[in-house]
């Protein structure tokens, strides 16, 4: 019988040298749930570039927080993302089909006042059966 315990990927995660409640992702059965990842860069907000660099450096982020789940870009099933500028839409789109090129996950996209001063975050949920 499988677990039902879920397990915190990733260790907490840290902005500007402050440590928030929340994890970096957890797995719970065959699913992984990644707190929403904004552009970071030496940890800290990625508060300048355009929108293609943000987008660029937050899918990364989510790549390398997957990687340590055990599961890749495409084990993404559903993604979130807030965008703080209409504008920004196009550019962030071409960015993420870049990383999505076939089979993308279902998405919503919305925009938002964001808490941290910067122009994109990305929320998904993965999912990859444990070995």
């Amino acid at each position: 019988m499988a677990s039902r315990k879920k397990e915190v990927v990733g260790g907490p995660l840290t902005i500007g040298g402050r440590t928030l409640s929340l994890s970096r992702a957890i797995r719970a059965g065959d699913f992984v749930y990644l707190t929403g990842q904004v552009p970071m860069k030496d940890g800290a907000p990625m508060t300048d570039g355009a929108i293609e660099d943000q987008t660029r450096v937050a899918i990364e982020l989510i790549r390398d927080t997957l990687a340590e789940a055990g599961c890749g870009l495409g084990d993404v099933v559903k993604a979130m993302v807030w965008l703080r500028d209409r504008a920004d839409f196009p550019g962030f789109n071409a960015v993420y089909g870049e990383y999505f090129p076939s089979e993308p996950p279902a998405r919503s996209a919305v925009l938002s006042d964001l808490l941290v001063d910067v122009r994109v975050e990305i929320e998904v949920v993965a999912y990859r059966p444990k070995d």
